[in-house]
């Protein structure tokens, strides 16, 4: 087994990988990283740090290849194992799904990372409440933003037509946090009825943060 994947159970960029690597039915080795102790977290421990400079997770291992980044990860498995393909042919569908990733990860999910909510917290003395409201604020803000574009196009049981995208691996992890901070998710039926549906697929109930090696047991 040549792929190794450093993941955290609850971490979105990881549980995007997760669902590719499912869906791909690739196999890997998954080496849990714990990022939840801020800045005392194994990922900013020399061990991992040796590995992945950025001390963040995902970072996948092909061989002697490290590779970090969720985006570059999913476009290297893309290549790596084309079907079933995660990217539309079409070059406008093509574009429009990137439109789309790149609004979860590069908007939204950034502002509820462990390490700007750390700062935020040192720094500021914000309280637990306030971090919340924070999150809620930039989930609500993108999703809903993102779900006035999905009314656009033609109902289907993906984001982008009838076979799931890369789209589709980055909505469900952030609805997933939606839920987790008690986000207002009637702002977003559509992406919502997407994701509650996904949820029973096979490929994405294998990578449910509940369902990982690292989880807290019940």
């Amino acid at each position: 087994m040549s792929l190794k994947l450093y993941s955290y159970w609850r971490s979105s960029a990881s549980y995007r990988v997760r669902i590719a690597l499912a869906l791909k039915k690739a196999e890997y080795e998954f080496v849990p990283i714990d990022i939840s102790k801020g800045m005392s977290g194994e990922q900013y421990g020399a061990a991992y740090r040796a590995i992945n400079p950025q001390s963040r997770v995902p970072f996948l291992v092909d061989g002697d290849f490290g590779l970090g980044q969720s985006l570059a990860i999913l476009e290297y498995l893309e290549s790596k194992f084309p079907q079933p393909a995660l990217i539309p042919a079409d070059a406008k569908a093509r574009a429009r799904m990137w439109a789309f990733c790149h609004t979860i990860a590069g908007d939204i999910q950034p502002l509820q990372n462990t390490g700007p909510l750390a700062y935020l917290t040192r720094e500021f003395k914000i309280s637990d409440e306030q971090k919340n409201a924070w999150i809620r604020t930039w989930i609500e803000k993108g999703l809903s933003a993102l779900e006035q574009e999905r009314g656009t196009l033609k109902d289907s049981g993906f984001v982008f037509g009838d076979a799931p995208t890369l789209a589709d691996c980055l909505l469900v992890p952030q609805v997933y946090n939606a839920e987790r901070f008690s986000c207002d998710v009637s702002k977003f039926p559509r992406l919502f009825a997407i994701t509650q549906r996904l949820r029973e697929h096979p490929a994405f109930a294998k990578a449910h943060p509940d369902r990982q090696p690292d989880a807290p047991k019940p």
